[in-house]
């Protein structure tokens, strides 16, 4: 299969896979008080499942006690998190919506650092207002943290999810376009 039709082979499933995002992201955006519990006892989980697996591997793959020892440390380290994440929801939602404004501001800052690196590139100041933006979105994250931490990371995930459901669709739509050239 040449690139260009493989390129379009999928643009179906692209296109179904935005549009579902899209639904899903409105749907986080009207509820973001019950995303941001969905999603936090998902995380909760995952750590707790992740947790459980790591030591059972730490028992059958690491002998030794050094690098038992380490892993069997991460493995509770993970179930206590997901434990303490699952066991009081709220005080989860409240420190993951931190998280995410302090990674939204760091992930800005070095976004304009590279916008600057890429200056003399064609587009370079899209990557700076992205930058920007992630800037400004952190600092608005931590003026209403913890006092809207309910809703706001739902809100974000309604958001992210949006924005990738559009990308989705769009990216499924330009290869149909370039599929009819073919």
């Amino acid at each position: 299969m040449d690139s260009g039709r493989h390129l379009t082979h999928n643009s179906g499933w692209a296109i179904g896979l935005g549009i579902f995002m899209i639904v899903l992201g409105i749907v986080a955006i009207f509820a973001p008080a019950t995303t941001s519990l969905a999603a936090e006892l998902v995380l909760g989980w995952l750590f707790i499942f992740g947790g459980i697996f790591q030591g059972i591997y730490a028992f059958q793959h690491n002998r030794r006690g050094s690098s038992l020892a380490l892993n069997l440390v991460l493995a509770v380290i993970a179930l206590i998190a997901g434990i303490l994440l699952v066991a009081n929801p709220l005080a989860g939602i409240v420190s993951l919506t931190l998280l995410v404004g302090v990674y939204f501001f760091i992930d800005g800052v070095l976004r304009v650092i590279l916008a600057f690196q890429l200056k003399p590139l064609p587009r370079w100041g899209w990557v700076l207002v992205n930058g920007i933006l992630s800037i400004v979105l952190g600092i608005l994250i931590w003026s209403q943290w913890p006092f809207n931490a309910v809703w706001l990371l739902g809100l974000l995930v309604g958001i992210g999810l949006l924005m990738n459901g559009l990308a989705a669709l769009l990216y499924g739509a330009s290869a149909q376009n370039l599929q009819q050239d073919f």
